[in-house]
Parts: C-alpha cells; sequence; structure tokens
C-alpha cells in the first residue's frame, strides 16, 4: 500500500488541507493518504520551526517511522513543503516513489521577488502585526492565498479555529520565512519521479517559479488557469485529475 504523505507550507497546518485529504483518498482507494505538520505548526506548534529546510526533512521521517509507515512514500506538498519535498527526494530517493510539488519555488532558478511577490509583501506584513485579531489574520491570509476566497467576506471559521488552538508564534513564522527563502534547488532533479504545479493566478508565488524548475529538470508540469496559491482549495478536483493524468503516464 501506497502512502501519500501531504505537506503544506509556511505557518500552516495539516487542518488546512481541509476535506482533500479524503477526497484524495476517495480517489485512491488502494493508497493510505497522511497529513503531516512542520515542526512549529499544528499539534507541532510548540516546537521551534528550523531555520533551514534541510532541518525540516529529519522529524518528518521520524514521524512516519515511529507511526510504523514504512518507505517508500509518495509526497504531495505546497509551497514551503514543496521546497521540503525537493530535499527530502534529493537526499533519500530511496524513500520517495515521487512527489508532486504545488506553487513552490527556489532559489538559484528564480529570482526572489518572483518566489514571493512584491505585490504580496504589504499583507504579508500586515498579517504579521502583533495584536492583530485571529478572523483578521485568517481573511488576510484568505485573500492573499486564495482565489475562490478572495470576496468573501469573513475567513473560513475551520482557518480562525487552527490559528485560535494552534497559533504559531512569530519566531516559528519568520524562521520559516528564512528557511525557504534560503532554499535553493540542486541542479540536477532528485532522482524520483516529479510532477510541478502552479496556479497562474497564484499572488503569493509567482508561476514562472514552477515552469523554470519543470524546465531545467525536464520534468512534467500543469498549470491551472484561474486558481491561487492554494490549489487544494481553489480546485480540488482539477488537482486530483491532474494526479491521475501524471499516474497513468507512468510517474514521469
Amino acid at each position: 500500500m501506497t502512502a501519500w504523505i501531504l505537506l503544506r507550507g509556511l505557518t500552516r497546518e495539516r487542518r488546512h488541507w481541509g476535506a482533500f485529504p479524503a477526497q484524495l483518498q476517495a480517489a485512491l482507494p488502494g493508497a493510505r493518504v497522511i497529513a503531516l505538520d512542520l515542526p512549529g505548526n499544528g499539534v507541532l506548534n510548540t516546537l521551534r520551526s528550523p531555520s533551514t529546510v534541510a532541518a525540516m526533512v529529519q522529524p518528518l521521517r521520524a514521524e512516519l517511522q515511529r507511526q510504523g509507515i514504512a518507505p517508500p512514500w509518495q509526497l504531495l506538498a505546497m509551497s514551503l513543503g514543496g521546497m521540503v519535498a525537493i530535499d527530502w527526494a534529493a537526499r533519500y530517493p530511496n524513500e520517495i516513489a515521487g512527489a508532486v510539488l504545488i506553487n513552490t519555488s527556489a532559489g538559484r532558478m528564480q529570482p526572489f521577488y518572483r518566489r514571493l511577490r512584491p505585490s504580496a509583501w504589504p499583507q504579508l506584513l500586515q498579517a504579521a502585526l502583533p495584536g492583530l485579531g485571529a478572523e483578521a489574520r485568517e481573511r488576510l491570509i484568505a485573500r492573499l492565498t486564495s482565489q475562490r476566497l478572495a470576496a468573501t467576506p469573513a475567513a473560513p471559521p475551520e482557518w480562525v479555529a487552527c490559528r485560535e488552538s494552534h497559533p504559531v508564534s512569530r519566531l516559528n513564522t519568520w524562521r520559516q520565512l528564512l528557511a525557504a527563502l534560503r532554499f535553493e534547488a540542486p541542479r540536477r532533479p532528485p532522482a524520483v519521479p516529479l510532477l510541478l504545479l502552479a496556479s497562474a493566478g497564484d499572488r503569493l508565488v509567482d508561476p514562472r517559479c514552477s515552469r523554470a524548475l519543470a524546465l531545467a529538470w525536464g520534468t512534467a508540469h500543469a498549470e491551472h488557469p484561474t486558481a491561487g496559491h492554494d490549489l487544494a482549495v481553489d480546485d480540488a478536483d482539477w488537482l486530483v485529475q491532474a494526479l491521475h493524468d501524471w499516474m497513468a503516464v507512468g510517474l514521469r
């Protein structure tokens, strides 16, 4: 049984996947779908987030071993989680059956102003201000990361609940951001099947980052024409179909 390991991005936790893990499980009845938190997020919010992507990999490997889930694992990861997946696959290719990278980026191949769009900086800084309530923070993040939620007057209640029950400290937020900005992709692709997915409507990360990685590594690539950064929120059906299409051609 193949285990699909789901990884989220900066300051987000496994509950932010919403209904997607169940949808993916239904679409892949022979697989096991497991969403994990990065150190400093979700149930691990009391831990200090590593300031490098490489240091985020070891706790994830240890958690899967603790749960008795043997490799090889299939990774599906977005944004910062995608960087973790790249490092994981590059250093431990025998553990990884394949990796799907959603709206991720890497230094050396893309300039910083594409990896984090300048138009997003004011909203990110506002969301990081002390004294801002959970609902207000999550409303800012929803408008920045989702085309579907951008026009809604309130943040998703489940997102607010995540922040209230497992808040991410400002220190961990900055350490995760530092890790993301410092991350550089290997010049050669990890020796595992890869699929790069991007969203044309991403307000946070320029979709040219995924295009550049796919071109440099000669890997499969697909782009949603309208979705925002959080592709699983904006069009989970499209995401599941993209996975099916990729698997149908042998995970190449």
